[in-house]
């Protein structure tokens, strides 16, 4: 068949690309118009199914064109209304919350500021409670002890009984003693701590002797403290308490070898046991037969054994 010559031809015979063609622009064939490139060639618009291929007679009419774009045509039916079309009921479609189908941003902003909202109002509501619950614990009971903050064990009440005795317990300067046997008092040496400076002498020969009347203790061990000055030269001294000589001389030996014959560098201190009675005691410090006293006495003094 050729463009244009061959009797009535239908749509699908013709080829609307002749006018591009020698032989179709030959046959007159012009660039479409509204129609296919052929002189009279068929532009033919049917509703959708009313074709019906292979059957004699003439072809149905065309209904006419559609008014503007977008207006729907009288003869058209949609099909739906048709007997046994499908059915008007539509799936929904699920939301894609925001534009260009992302994540509805708007919806997630709200949603965090309300959990921050909500987070904020539970913090200030515990710390409400929490001032109540410290209001109502400080008026319920007492104020923790010092123990209780520390974690410290308390000191025993012995022990505390024992600093305050320790506090309590006597001392005594040189010119508070009682002398005999020789002793006297003199201050030419410096270093003594008794007030003034003064101190025992004459302590040096055999019978001479110091007493120490001590009032207001209770019974027990105590350490007997003497303050002491010699030449370099070991020396010692008998204790008597209460009348009763101790086995063991004080021992006022030259501790930490000062020079010989520097007294004012001599001065050290010494101690021993000593058991006193409940109320008044007395303690004497004598040069016995085989004592070396070639010493100064400065100060006495009681402490509770360690």
């Amino acid at each position: 068949m050729t463009p244009g010559n061959n009797g009535a031809s239908t749509p699908e015979d013709d080829d609307p690309f002749g006018y591009l063609y020698a032989d179709g622009q030959a046959n007159g064939a012009q660039p479409p118009s509204g129609g296919y490139g052929y002189p009279n060639s068929v532009n033919r618009v049917r509703p959708v199914g009313s074709r019906q291929y292979g059957q004699q007679g003439p072809a149905p009419q065309a209904p006419p064109q559609q008014g503007a774009f977008g207006q729907p045509s009288a003869h058209y039916a949609a099909p739906e209304t048709l007997p046994g079309g499908a059915p008007t009921a539509r799936t929904p479609q699920p939301s894609r919350g925001g534009r260009g189908g992302g994540p509805n941003t708007k919806g997630l902003l709200i949603g965090a500021i309300a959990v921050v909202a909500a987070v904020v109002i539970g913090i200030g509501i515990a710390m409400i409670s929490g001032d109540d619950d410290d209001k109502g614990g400080n008026e319920a009971g007492p104020s923790p002890t010092a123990t209780q903050e520390t974690g410290e064990p308390s000191p025993s009440s012995s022990e505390e009984d024992k600093d305050k005795d320790e506090v309590k317990l006597p001392t005594v300067d040189a010119k508070a003693l009682r002398l005999d046997g020789g002793a006297t008092l003199a201050s030419e040496f410096k270093g003594a701590k008794a007030d003034g400076g003064v101190y025992v002498t004459g302590f040096n020969q055999v019978g001479s002797k110091v007493t120490w009347t001590v009032n207001g203790v209770k019974a027990g061990s105590y350490r007997f403290y003497v303050q002491y000055g010699i030449p370099g030269e070991d020396a010692d001294a008998t204790i008597v308490v209460n009348g009763k000589p101790e086995s063991r001389p004080l021992n006022m030996q030259n501790f930490g070898n000062t020079p010989k014959g520097d007294w004012e560098k001599g001065w050290k201190e010494t101690w021993a046991n000593v058991n006193l009675n409940d109320g008044t005691n007395t303690i004497e410090l004598v040069c016995a037969e085989g004592n070396k006293c070639n010493a100064v006495l400065d100060q006495f003094w009681l402490a509770n054994p360690e």
